[in-house]
């Protein structure tokens, strides 16, 4: 593990980094021993690369959901008022085009953009909506990993009203999270007693815990 800038926190405890995964490291004596755990967390004060960082972990648990379900269950509704899986799908790709594309020029809400449309006749095929779902999150990346958080006071609108970016990128954030929430919430119950947890599972929160505490896992 290449280590570089270790740093001395007020507890005085060592913190390491590795500089090729961003990973790190706390070290401190223990008696005579000196003990070290790698974090699977990437400590950051970044706001925007924790947010990134958020997007990511939200796509791939909204996929982890849509895996272990069938294709024919992908578009199955609950009752009249219930969204299927594939009509959030297409409903965040809908938004995530028009809020990212030309992010910092031009409004979120674009003129082409029909939302009403985004509820009704999803694609039609597993395949055509993970095309749609891949193109729209690559729209997103591309919109923000080239900024830096010099950006986040910069100035966009959203249906004519002017955010920060900041406050653009935490009200996406929230959204995708709430839409993310009902995949997930649709693919456990579609697939009941087969369903395979995403999160910690239950009766495993204190193996988990252990887990963490070692440098083993993280939630994110």
């Amino acid at each position: 593990m290449q280590i570089f800038r270790p740093r001395l926190d007020s507890d005085q405890n060592v913190w390491i980094t590795d500089a090729k995964s961003g990973r790190r490291a706390a070290s401190w004596f223990q008696g005579s021993q000196l003990k070290i755990v790698l974090m699977t967390l990437k400590f950051t004060s970044s706001h925007l690369e924790d947010s990134l960082s958020l997007f990511r972990y939200y796509k791939k648990l909204a996929e982890g959901a849509m895996q272990q379900v069938t294709d024919q269950q992908l578009f199955s509704v609950l009752d009249p008022e219930m969204n299927s899986i594939a009509v959030i799908v297409k409903h965040m790709t809908g938004n995530m085009r028009s809020r990212w594309t030309d992010f910092l020029s031009s409004d979120g809400e674009k003129p082409d953009r029909h939302r009403d449309s985004e509820f009704v006749e999803p694609p039609t095929t597993r395949e055509a909506l993970m095309k749609a779902w891949e193109s729209a999150w690559r729209c997103l990346f591309s919109a923000l990993e080239p900024l830096s958080d010099a950006d986040l006071g910069r100035t966009v609108t959203i249906r004519g009203e002017a955010h920060s970016v900041t406050q653009a990128i935490n009200r996406q954030l929230a959204h995708y999270a709430y839409h993310i929430g009902q995949i997930v919430f649709l693919a456990k119950h579609l697939q009941h007693a087969g369903w395979k947890s995403l999160s910690v599972p239950r009766g495993d929160s204190t193996r988990f815990n252990q887990r963490v505490a070692a440098g083993e896992a993280s939630q994110r």
